[in-house]
This record gives C-alpha cells, sequence and structure tokens, in this order.
C-alpha cells in the first residue's frame, strides 16, 4: 500500500490488539535525522497507534558494529518515548535460530537476540535509500538485528563474513528464518548513497509505503524502476516452496 506522506496517518493492524510485545526495528546506525535513519515522527505515529489499541510492551531494538552501544545514538535521534523500551543488539542473550528453507541460499541458521523470538508483532521500519542502483529497505534494514561478534571478519568491522557469502543470498535466507509481520519505508525523501551510507543525495517523494515486508520492498523497487537481488531470491524460493 502506498500513502501520500502529506496526508499519511498510520493505523496499526488488529491483530496487536492482541500482542503481549511488539518489537520495531528502526533504522538508527547513525547519529543523524531523518533520511540517514528512520524519523522520531515515523516511529511517535507508530507506537501512538499501538497505544490506542493495547498495552503492549513496545520496544526498540537496533545493533551497530564494532561494540558501538545505541543508547547516544537512541538520543541524539530524539528516540525518547515514554513506556518505550530501548534495547541494544549487543547486550541481548543471543539463540541460534534454523532457517526453514529446505535449501538455504547461503545460511542454514542465524544468531539472532532472542528478545525477537518473545515477541508477538515484529515491525521493521526503514528510510528509502539507494546504494548505486539498487535499494536498501525492510529486509536490509534486518541485517543490523544480527550480532556483529558472531558474523564480524579480522577487521572487526560488522558482517564481513556475511558480505562474504553474497549479502542478496544472506538477506534472502533472513527473511525466511525471522518473519517480520509489517515493514514500512518512511519515502518523504529519497536518499541516494554511493560510498559514505551517512552521506548522499536527498529528493523530495513524499510518500510511505507499508505491507508484508517483501510485499513492501518489492513495491518500493517496482515504483522506482529498480531490481533488487533479495527480492528476485525471495520470489524465486516463495515458488518453491508453494510448489
Amino acid at each position: 500500500m502506498i500513502f501520500e506522506a502529506s496526508d499519511f496517518v498510520f493505523k496499526v493492524p488488529s491483530v496487536v490488539a492482541r500482542a503481549r510485545r511488539v518489537l520495531i526495528k528502526p533504522s538508527a546506525s547513525y547519529p543523524l535525522p531523518y533520511p540517514v535513519t528512520t524519523s522520531a515522527d515515523m516511529l511517535a505515529s507508530i507506537i501512538a497507534s499501538i497505544r490506542r489499541v493495547s498495552d503492549a510492551d513496545i520496544l526498540l531494538l537496533e545493533g551497530i558494529p564494532g561494540g558501538i552501544p545505541t543508547r547516544p545514538i537512541y538520543q541524539a535521534l530524539g528516540y525518547n518515548f515514554p513506556r518505550v523500551l530501548t534495547l541494544d543488539v549487543k547486550d541481548c542473550i543471543f539463540v541460534e535460530v534454523d532457517n526453514p528453507l529446505p535449501k538455504p541460499f547461503a545460511m542454514p541458521t542465524f544468531w539472532v537476540p532472542n528478545v525477537i523470538l518473545s515477541s508477538d508483532y515484529l515491525i521493521t521500519v526503514a528510510p528509502l535509500k539507494t546504494y548505486n542502483g539498487t535499494g536498501s529497505f525492510t529486509i536490509m534494514n534486518l541485517l543490523s538485528l544480527l550480532p556483529s561478534i558472531k558474523y564480524q571478519g579480522e577487521s572487526l568491522g560488522g558482517w564481513e563474513n556475511l558480505y562474504s557469502l553474497g549479502i542478496d543470498k544472506v538477506l534472502a535466507d533472513l527473511y525466511f528464518t525471522l518473519p517480520f509481520d509489517l515493514g514500512i519505508v518512511e519515502a518523504r525523501q529519497k536518499f541516494a548513497v554511493r560510498e559514505d551510507p551517512s552521506e548522499g543525495e536527498v529528493e523530495e517523494y513524499d510518500k510511505v509505503f507499508i505491507n508484508e515486508p517483501y510485499e513492501v520492498d518489492l513495491e518500493v523497487a517496482d515504483a522506482l524502476g529498480l531490481k533488487v537481488g533479495y527480492l528476485d531470491l525471495i520470489r524465486s524460493a516463495k515458488v518453491e516452496l508453494e510448489a
């Protein structure tokens, strides 16, 4: 579903009324405002909508490679919401989860924070970013949920071991292993990155995309005319599973 950002009012799905714990994964790797990161306004809208139907625990979860703490970044971005717990991936307990695909593309298992598994409803919300002609949307946003200490290479900088396997294959596997319920792409602006992920060209766009994560990423890619490798892999796996 595509909305005009200027008229957008978030309405949480009715199933959330039965949830005891809702986890929101923002894009918050840098202490820089939207469109580099998910805006505090978008998160406030999501949280307010949840609160209208539920007293569920609401969690924000983000991880940053190299052991950098998330708390100062949360504070810099204005993520100061009452009755919302802000968590850092590196402080979580990790559990190894099997990839349900009969033939994984790259990863038969993933180490993930256990708090994800104990949450009833999962939302990934990311700004609209492109990297040299390809897209980085709600499924790419899930990568920083993985503990970098488990996947970093010799440089100790992040998820080098995952990139070495082919990041599109890893993201396709991650999509099936972490079944997030809802994906939101905050597209008031388009943010085009070439090298440094914290710098890029900004263009007004005035859209918000909402759907299941694969469907919403596909909608954004189609709207922008982008070819996104992990979407093709997910599509092929879905066809095989349905067969």
